[in-house]
């Protein structure tokens, strides 16, 4: 069976990659096709076959500009000829459920968020304080027209799987359509290689991921103003400008991008991951969980499904404020914890699992008669 798989951008590796990799992995002779693709920043199992790029690729500098090239994904998606194939997988945050699938195939999307920017969190992206006046005009021009083309391309898809129940209810809500729902897989051969004994020792907390509109470090920033305790801060991003160019107390450390190889000590000796953000699923956690050690988590989106209230400790409000209360109350918490159970709830999302229940959608709609959607003209 010929496969192709679809995704939106190869340019960072994040969980959405990591999603991409294993989907690799089932089908070793899949071809890739995606908007760009900037080699070498892909782990082997994604680089190390054919990848076809969009038009959008020959842009100068594209690389580090793609996202101002926003309206014109549609059409790149659209652009693609995918004459051949049997099977269309797509794994999916903004563009790639669009791609067209050639007469007689199905298309199995696999949904980490509808394109969040254009729908729920616009303003987190383009709200005042978040762009110049320019970009929300035009972001808002634009708008509705890309709601629009992101609900009628959902028609090409024969069957959506979605990454979270959160998703899932997303995927009705703007699309109306339904979606199974399988949980991303998480690697844990490098997060539960370590002991659990003595785990925490670091004495820090910890914030991890891309420095993102949504992903709201700031209220980890703001909160630790207020705490005489240690916050480390891996990553970087769009926001990283904004965020790291005012003064900020010495036991704020920014530690910009670190090796895949050092990411698990760095959970494991932390005292908790901190997650802000309102996420469609989120990886970290489980990753965090993996190692042994909890999370305190902003009460709403995917985390509610990954984390539990003897794994995590939650605060219902995304303020500083309400981060600072609960990173006070994680002393007396933390006397009931058991790094062992974290480490229980990290293994029920497994790679193995992930791989089973793919296998099992795509054998499912390949035995289905018909399809749901119009095909490539």
């Amino acid at each position: 069976m010929k496969v192709a798989l679809v995704h939106d951008w190869l340019v960072t590796l994040r969980g959405g990659e990591r999603v991409l990799e294993a989907l690799c992995e089932l089908f070793p002779d899949a071809d890739v096709y995606t908007l760009i693709h900037q080699p070498g920043t892909m782990p082997p199992a994604i680089e190390n076959r054919r990848i076809y790029t969009s038009f959008l690729q020959h842009i100068p500098g594209i690389h580090s500009r793609y996202r101002h090239f926003l309206p014109l994904f549609p059409r790149a998606i659209e652009s693609f000829h995918l004459q051949g194939y049997e099977l269309v997988l797509s794994s999916s945050h903004c563009v790639a459920k669009g791609i067209r699938k050639p007469p007689g195939a199905k298309h199995l999307s696999y949904v980490h968020a509808p394109m969040r920017y254009m729908w729920d969190l616009f303003d987190d992206y383009f709200g005042p304080g978040r762009a110049s006046r320019p970009v929300r005009l035009a972001a808002s021009a634009v708008r509705p027209w890309l709601q629009r083309w992101d609900r009628d391309s959902s028609a090409g898809v024969d069957r959506f799987i979605a990454n979270s129940r959160n998703i899932a209810a997303k995927i009705h809500r703007f699309w109306d359509r339904d979606a199974g729902v399988v949980h991303p897989p998480v690697d844990l051969e490098r997060f539960c290689a370590s002991s659990l004994e003595g785990t925490g020792q670091g004495g820090y907390f910890l914030w991890l991921g891309a420095f993102a509109p949504y992903k709201r470090l700031d209220i980890a920033l703001e909160a630790f103003r207020t705490l005489d305790v240690p916050l480390w801060v891996v990553g970087s991003g769009q926001d990283a400008a904004r965020l790291t160019s005012g003064p900020l107390p010495p036991h704020i450390r920014f530690l910009g991008n670190v090796p895949d190889s050092e990411v698990p000590a760095l959970y494991r000796n932390a005292r908790a991951l901190l997650f802000t953000g309102e996420e469609d699923f989120g990886l970290t956690p489980l990753e965090s969980q993996a190692t042994g050690r909890p999370v305190i988590a902003y009460a709403k989106g995917g985390v509610l499904e990954t984390v539990t209230e003897r794994t995590g400790l939650f605060f219902s409000e995304q303020t500083p404020t309400a981060l600072a209360a609960a990173v006070r109350q994680f002393d007396a918490w933390e006397t009931g914890f058991r790094p062992e159970e974290a480490r229980v709830q990290a293994r029920r999302f497994s790679k193995a699992a992930f791989h089973r229940a793919i296998l099992a959608e795509v054998e499912s709609l390949l035995r289905s008669p018909g399809s749901s959607g119009s095909t490539q003209p």
